[in-house]
C-alpha cells in the first residue's frame, strides 16, 4: 500500500508542486492549505508523513507540529524559508523530524521523504535479549517501548532510533559524524545542528537532570557515549 503523505501549505503553487512530485514517486497525497484544515484531515484518516509549511495564516506550522505531537509521532518535515536557521531549530525542538529549505528540488524533496520514512519504519531488534537497561532506564526492542522509572517515555521515531545507537554501542564514543550517518543517513553527515537538538530532546525526556546526564554523555571534542553502568 502506498505511503499517505499530508502537505500543508497555504500557497497553491508549492501544494501542486509537492503533489506532483511525490504522486510521480508513488505516494498517495493529501493537501491542506492551513493548520485547522491539516489537523481535521490528520484526526480523520491515517498518514504516514507530514510536510509542514511555518508561514501560514491563523495557524502556523509551529503550533500544528506542536499540537500534533501532544497525540502523535508520525514523522514531520518541516518547510523553512531560506537563511531563516532559528525556525529550524525550533521545529526540530517541538518534535520536526526533519526541514527542507525552500527552495528545493525535486530531488531533495523526495531523498528527504524516504529518509524519514525509512527511520519511521521501526523493526523488532533480534537476538535473545528482550529488554535492555540502564539506570532507570529500560528499553523494549520487541514493543519498541521506552520506560524511565514507571513512567512511559514518548519518543519519535527518530529519537528511538538514535537511543538506540547509544544502546547498542554501550561505552563507546561516538562522532557525531558517526551519529549522522548512521541514523540520518550520509547526506545529513555535516549537519550537526540537527542531531544537538535531537540528543537535546533525548535528554529532556530521559534524563533526571538534563544539565548533568547519566545515560548520554557528551565527551568534549570527541563525540557522545552511553557510559557503562557501575555495579
Amino acid at each position: 500500500m502506498a505511503k499517505r503523505i499530508l502537505i500543508v501549505d497555504d500557497e497553491p503553487r508549492y501544494l501542486r508542486l509537492l503533489e506532483a512530485n511525490l504522486r510521480t514517486d508513488g505516494y498517495d497525497v493529501v493537501g491542506a492549505p492551513d493548520g485547522f484544515q491539516a489537523l481535521d484531515i490528520f484526526s480523520s484518516q491515517p498518514i504516514d508523513l507530514i510536510l509542514l509549511d511555518i508561514m501560514m495564516p491563523r495557524m502556523d506550522g509551529f503550533a500544528v507540529c506542536q499540537r500534533i505531537r501532544e497525540f502523535s509521532n508520525v514523522p514531520i518535515i518541516m518547510l523553512t524559508a531560506k537563511g531563516e536557521e532559528q525556525d529550524r531549530v525550533r521545529g526540530l525542538d517541538l518534535g520536526a523530524d526533519d526541514y527542507l529549505v525552500k527552495p528545493f528540488s525535486a530531488t531533495e524533496l523526495l531523498a528527504r521523504v524516504r529518509a524519514v520514512l525509512r527511520r519511521a519504519q521501526v523493526t523488532v531488534e533480534s537476538g535473545q535479549t528482550r529488554y535492555f537497561t540502564h539506570g532507570n532506564l529500560r528499553i523494549d526492542f520487541a514493543r519498541a517501548e521506552v520506560w524511565r522509572g514507571n513512567q512511559p517515555v514518548y519518543l519519535s521515531a527518530t529519537e528511538y532510533r538514535l537511543l538506540l545507537q547509544f544502546a547498542h554501542n554501550i561505552g563507546k564514543i561516538m562522532t557525531a559524524e558517526e551519529l549522522l550517518t548512521s541514523i540520518w543517513g550520509p547526506e545529513y553527515r555535516d549537519d550537526k545542528e540537527i542531531l544537538w537538538v535531537s540528543i537535546a530532546r533525548l535528554r529532556q525526556k530521559l534524563e533526571d537532570d538534563p544539565h548533568s546526564p547519566k545515560h548520554i554523555v557528551t565527551r568534549s571534542g570527541l563525540g557522545y557515549l552511553m557510559p557503562p553502568m557501575e555495579d
